[in-house]
């Protein structure tokens, strides 16, 4: 295998964030195969690895990139013996120039990839992992960490959802307006989903995804487009821009995460910041807000703050407690405690933490002993809040947040901690939230605003 320079290996990574999910969708949307798709999309990037550090990279890599996969759906179609009709229409829908433009219909492709995966005839937690799998590239354990559930359920869990598309015959087609609002709780949760890896990693050395982010955002315009009068879209939409308004703030020039209270917000972005208490307003003709419209309300509580002292913590706090009787989730209930603790003070937030760790929902959830540990830090409790610590080192996944738990480690060992030290990062202002779905699940998710 020829070694890759740096500008190349730049090169297939960017296409592979870019291209990734645009080729499958095409490549399903030809072939009605998903695996099939999936594996000519993976030879397809196989290739370009060989041939790109010797022939260097195309002027058009997404359409090199489909070129090449959809001819290798076709030699499979061959050389399986699939249905002549199948192989007849990949056959006339090949580009017939790698550099003419393709994918005129991307909207489409996703959008329609995203509610097919979204059928009613899945459970919504298949829904979601394979939109995930397959629309963003996101690997199976990226998924599982989102989920909170072992790599191998979420393995099954897609195998699973494959299947019953194919066994079912499932089309891979927008369906008609009136089927609509049956699939709108999955396409919101996958779009909220592929926000919150791009706003903040599940793991590895980038916390923050920007293309991710963007492209949720865009998702959501189309789907707030495609159903106007949708409030939980413009409400997902709100949250989002909302969340992405403090983007910019959330690391230091070095890389480093700063939390909330401490970031510049004459660095947020007060534009997106705008739009999305626009998109508010318009979703609350709704007098039964959804779990979307409550949280992007809550991030609206911290947009309007003009600096961290001003924020009504007394109404995150009961805007939470609203959410989690809407759509109980163990995630939502330590933001609760967060902001209980912020309005109350860290002994009422204790309470909710001990209470949420006696139910075990959030065992190897990192953020569960990092919110015990600043509570405990506020009271001066510092011997326990160093060991939940150690306890969260030991469980983060993303070196961002690991360094930052680092640097909270080695300042509670020092002599000069002050009582009352500010609460440090929270889940309350990470801003990704963390889907915690079950097979009984049958509501839309609830997502909590986690640390930001």
């Amino acid at each position: 295998m020829p070694e890759l320079d740096r500008e190349t290996d730049r090169a297939i990574a960017e296409a592979f964030r870019g291209e990734w999910g645009r080729i499958v969708a095409s490549l399903i949307r030809l072939t009605g195969d998903w695996d099939l798709a999936e594996e000519c999309a993976q030879d397809a990037f196989s290739t370009a690895v060989q041939r790109w550090p010797q022939d260097g990279v195309p002027n058009r890599p997404g359409a090199w990139l489909t070129t090449v996969a959809r001819n290798r759906a076709l030699d499979r179609v061959r050389r399986h013996a699939m249905e002549e009709r199948k192989l007849i229409e990949v056959a006339a829908e090949l580009p017939p120039d790698p550099d003419e433009p393709v994918f005129q219909e991307i909207p489409d492709d996703r959008l329609r990839l995203i509610f097919t995966c979204c059928h009613p005839a899945l459970p919504l937690e298949g829904r979601v992992a394979l939109t995930l799998r397959t629309l963003a590239g996101l690997s199976t354990a990226e998924i599982s960490r989102a989920f909170l559930v072992p790599e191998a359920t979420m393995a099954k869990r897609l195998v699973r959802a494959k299947h019953k598309i194919r066994d079912a015959q499932i089309p891979f087609q927008v369906p008609p307006p009136h089927h609509l609002p049956e699939r709108t709780a999955g396409v919101l949760a996958v779009i909220y989903l592929l926000f919150n890896e791009g706003y903040g990693a599940s793991a590895g050395a980038a916390l923050i995804r920007r293309d991710l982010c963007a492209e949720a955002i865009r998702l959501a315009r189309l789907v707030v487009h495609l159903m106007p009068d949708e409030s939980e879209a413009r409400g997902l939409l709100a949250l989002m821009l909302l969340q992405d308004s403090r983007r910019a703030a959330r690391l230091d020039e070095a890389g480093e995460l700063v939390n909330l209270e401490e970031q510049d917000r004459s660095q947020w972005d007060h534009d997106e910041i705008d739009q999305g208490l626009q998109e508010l307003a318009a979703a609350r003709h709704d007098r039964r807000p959804g779990p979307y419209c409550l949280q992007a309300t809550i991030g609206a509580c911290h947009a309007t703050a003009g600096q961290a002292s001003a924020t009504n913590w007394a109404r995150i706090a009961e805007l939470y407690r609203q959410l989690q009787r809407l759509t109980p989730s163990p995630i939502v209930e330590l933001n609760r405690a967060v902001a209980v603790a912020m309005a109350e003070g860290p002994e009422a937030g204790l309470e909710l933490v001990a209470a949420l760790e006696q139910t075990g929902a959030l065992e190897g959830y990192y953020l569960l002993p990092a919110t015990r540990a600043d509570l405990r830090r506020r009271l001066g409790r510092h011997a326990e809040a160093e060991a939940d610590y150690r306890a969260a080192l030991d469980l983060v996944t993303t070196d961002t947040e690991r360094r930052y738990l680092v640097r909270r480690l080695a300042a509670i060992r020092h002599e000069g901690v002050q009582q009352g030290t500010k609460l440090g990062q929270t889940v309350d202002d990470k801003g990704d939230a963390v889907l915690r779905l079950t097979p009984e699940t049958t509501d839309p998710p609830s997502e909590g605003d986690t640390p930001q």
